[in-house]
């Protein structure tokens, strides 16, 4: 008696392993996750939104009186939407500086004193990616609190006060839609002016293994190159301290627009980001984090 033929199975074909696919914006998403899922940065947000709610709580509750204060003030009674623009001269010298030099100071030392850094290089990251990406991240922690505050100041604004057509400082009047794309550009000029200091916190942050040291160096040197700003005796070293421009953005509220001081300001920041974000990368290039 015959056997039956046994069907004998061909060998699998061997299975050819992709190449991983590298992903060049993972990194730099995860970065932002990093930044924006941190308790610190919304309670940083949140204090740079009371700023607006409280100046338009404060003129709306001295209406009729004589406050004293900057001329602009006035303005807010008859135009809610100068709410971000009162605001945005506030905050500039003391809070912008403040929470980008916190984000900033933490961007490497962060990474170090929690000994992250031999891991993110372990994997396929170079350093000069590592740099470029947490430099982006700070950069777009100061384009979110700007915003926080345009957008809370024009809220705020229009709850408290009448809307309509906005005068400038030139004295013509424009629609409300107009001043929007006006303070779409102030937000994009303060974003802009805090380049300088993004990244000599980027580079503060570099030397040391303790983020609070980099964070207080970086507002420290914020305040001092204002103070040294203010003096007249120090006129040849003025146009050359990164907060110079930092209150230039009124040209931006005149008919016609005048980009003068926004082309001078990109000038100003782009040279300081390039020469302490290659010191950055030149300390972080050198540095053991592997040990």
């Amino acid at each position: 008696m015959s056997q039956p033929d046994t069907a004998v199975a061909p060998p699998a074909p061997a299975v050819e392993h992709e190449p991983r696919r590298t992903r060049p914006f993972a990194l730099l998403g995860s970065e932002l996750a990093l930044v924006f899922r941190r308790r610190r940065t919304w309670a940083m947000l949140g204090a740079l939104a009371l700023v607006p709610i409280l100046i338009a709580v404060a003129v709306r509750l001295t209406t009729g009186g004589d406050s004293g204060g900057p001329a602009f003030l006035g303005d807010i009674t008859n135009n809610g939407l100068f709410v971000s623009f009162t605001a945005l001269t506030v905050s500039i010298p003391l809070f912008l500086p403040l929470t980008v030099g916190v984000v900033a100071g933490d961007t490497v030392a962060g990474e170090a004193s929690h000994g992250t850094i031999r891991y993110l290089l372990v994997a396929p990251t170079g350093r000069l990616r590592f740099i470029l990406v947490k430099y982006a991240g700070a950069v777009a922690f100061c384009l979110a609190a700007t915003l926080v505050i345009v957008l809370v100041g024009a809220a705020i604004g229009a709850a408290l006060f009448p809307i309509g057509p906005v005068t400038l400082l030139s004295g013509t009047q424009v629609d409300g839609w107009s001043y929007a794309g006006r303070a779409l550009l102030l937000a994009l000029y303060v974003t802009l002016s805090m380049l300088g200091l993004s990244a000599i916190g980027l580079f503060a942050s570099s030397l040391t293994n303790v983020p609070v040291g980099a964070m207080a160096s970086t507002v420290v040197l914020a305040g001092a190159s204002q103070v040294l700003d203010q003096l007249p005796q120090l006129d040849w070293l003025h146009p050359f301290l990164f907060s110079h421009q930092w209150l230039g953005f009124g040209d931006l509220l005149r008919d016609p627009i005048a980009f003068d001081s926004f082309g001078s300001n990109a000038l100003l920041q782009l040279g300081y980001v390039a020469v302490f974000g290659t010191l950055a990368y030149g300390r972080f290039a050198t540095k053991d984090v592997l040990s």
